[in-house]
């Protein structure tokens, strides 16, 4: 049952900045990745799971409070209780402090933020599909 997708869109606040210029941490798209990696297993095999590691993570461009990120991941290949998954977050919509403090655009082409591929684990005696 590879090939499970899904996917979440969410704007970022500025409670989310965590450095100066309103600069949202690398660790908050981490943060997101495992939020998708759960619901992935949850659609997969109706438990939420458990991460067990990340083979790579790529931080690509800045993200800052007011942007809008969508983040994709899939489930790529499937063991007896792993989930190889790879995901992508996005930047769709830009802030655009400097044209007015709620000006922001839509951005015609994504900008990649974040990559990531990881493993989770859902026990057998847990899987309930």
């Amino acid at each position: 049952m590879a090939n499970v997708k899904s996917m979440l869109r969410l704007r970022m606040s500025a409670k989310d900045a965590h450095y100066g210029g309103e600069l949202v941490d690398g660790a908050h798209m981490v943060h997101l990745f495992g939020d998708l990696a759960t619901e992935l297993l949850i659609i997969r095999d109706g438990d939420e799971g458990l991460f067990a590691g990340y083979e790579e993570i790529k931080f690509l461009a800045p993200v800052y409070a007011g942007d809008y990120i969508e983040v994709v991941g899939e489930i790529i290949e499937e063991g007896n209780s792993s989930r190889k998954m790879k995901f992508e977050a996005r930047k769709v919509v830009i802030s655009r402090k400097d044209i007015s403090a709620s000006a922001a655009d839509v951005l015609e082409e994504p900008i990649i933020v974040a990559t990531a591929i990881g493993t989770c684990v859902t026990p057998k005696a847990c899987q309930r599909k």
